[in-house]
């Protein structure tokens, strides 16, 4: 019993730090749901991708905040961590990271949207 208990406390301490990590994870749309949040006033659209992919074509309304940007963290603190925000960046890898990102920073209201192609083919406008 001696031997099985520190196990079982290394065990306990691995699974709270996976729900710790899971729970910092923002909640990801299907490109309906984030039209309907991209609906509500005060929502903020933000495109994660680097300024050149945004310049090919990106969402309409949305901010470019380039996550692969050394500044990306300073970008961020100037953001209202009280307003919502929708990301999106090519496939949602950057975007699930910069949600991340955000949430431990104290943001409460951040989604992850997916990739571009993805909102752009369930509706969502882009220029």
């Amino acid at each position: 019993m001696k031997k099985l208990l520190p196990s079982l406390l290394s065990l306990a301490l691995l699974l709270g730090a996976a729900v710790c990590a899971q729970a910092q994870t923002a909640p990801t749309l299907t490109p309906p749901q984030a039209q309907q949040q991209l609906a509500k006033s005060g929502t903020v659209l933000l495109d994660v991708r680097t300024p050149a992919e945004f310049a090919a074509g990106h969402l309409r309304g949305a901010r470019n905040v380039n996550f692969l940007s050394t500044d990306f963290a300073d970008q961020v603190a100037k953001l209202d961590p009280t307003a919502t925000y929708v990301l999106y960046c090519k496939s949602g890898n950057r975007s699930t990271q910069a949600g991340t990102l955000m949430l431990q920073k104290g943001f409460k209201n951040v989604v992850n949207a997916g990739g571009f192609e993805a909102l752009k083919a369930g509706g969502l406008a882009a220029e």
